[in-house]
């Protein structure tokens, strides 16, 4: 990545970033470097320019840019308004192979762009992989992060922080605060409230006996996730169950039935082994936390907090 500063010192003008994007277990890692200083000679730029049009003129040389590269620049740049102006739609720019090529470089930076716009309008972030569909709301401070995709008719809620690969939607609710970790997918049907986190490659379901060749979307079974729940790493959630409030689901559990308020539950089937306080440690017997001293007593849909 090359920056210009031009209030810079010469020296810092021009700086080059040799960033890289690694694969790492079938996913892509960004890599961050130092800059490097760019070595060029200090002229100043117009009277260059001016100097190697005289000389193509005095010599009958080709220069450096001419004006078919010129006209290329300005269809690219009208291209790239106009899919801006129709959501992101393909503009072709010609019948060859490169002007195809500059058209869809074209349509992705612009679909990008009016992303990063729609999300900024609403503030939040929303990184430039990322893809963003029609009538979807994000709330103030939510961070959308590399290559994820949300669906047409979700809603992410304030301050959430949305990982990598992330698919949300459509038509799901995520409440304030949710913190959903790579490689998660959030299906129609599924419903996070506030402060729900969802560890790395965990998964939900939606259809509880699904085929490839059957289309069963209207037997979507809803999953409410209710809030301060966490759910560990790899842990699969089967569909049409509720998980009761700060429930801790362990890492690669298999969850098929309702959890209670405040549960900790591992394995395969999960079953129960005890308490998780609010603070997410585990209680003692005596159900008095020992790191945030919260006491809890037990009722009808899991522990409830006396003091």
């Amino acid at each position: 990545m090359a920056v210009f500063d031009d209030t810079n010192l010469w020296e810092d003008k021009l700086l080059l970033y040799p960033h890289q994007i690694n694969w790492k277990n079938n996913l892509p890692v960004p890599t961050k470097a130092e800059p490097e200083r760019v070595d060029i000679a200090q002229e100043e730029p117009l009277r260059q320019e001016c100097r190697h049009f005289l000389d193509c003129m005095k010599n009958g040389t080709q220069p450096i840019t001419d004006g078919h590269e010129g006209l290329k620049v300005l269809k690219i740049l009208n291209a790239s308004q106009a899919s801006l102006n129709d959501n992101g739609r393909i503009i072709k720019l010609g019948p060859d192979s490169d002007t195809d090529l500059d058209a869809q470089a074209t349509y992705t930076a612009a679909s990008a762009i009016n992303t990063t716009r729609r999300a900024e309008a609403q503030g939040a972030f929303v990184h430039p992989s990322a893809i963003v569909d029609d009538n979807v709301k994000i709330g103030r401070g939510t961070k959308i992060w590399h290559f994820s995709h949300m669906l047409s008719n979700s809603k992410i809620d304030e301050n959430c922080n949305i990982g990598q690969n992330v698919v949300i939607g459509p038509d799901v609710d995520i409440g304030k605060g949710c913190k959903i970790q790579n490689n998660v997918s959030v299906y129609k049907g599924i419903t996070l409230e506030n402060g729900v986190f969802c560890g790395p490659s965990m998964v939900f379901t939606n259809i509880y006996n699904p085929r490839a060749e059957i289309g069963k979307m209207d037997q979507v079974r809803p999953t409410l996730v209710k809030k301060g729940a966490t759910i560990g790493a790899n842990a699969t959630i089967v569909c049409g169950i509720t998980l009761g409030r700060y429930c801790f689901i362990g890492a690669g559990a298999v969850v098929n039935k309702n959890i209670p308020d405040f549960a900790l539950v591992v394995g395969n089937p999960a079953k129960q082994i005890g308490w998780a306080c609010e603070c997410g440690e585990r209680l003692p017997d005596d159900l008095e936390c020992l790191a945030c001293e919260k006491k809890y007593e037990k009722g009808s849909d899991g522990l409830v907090i006396v003091l």
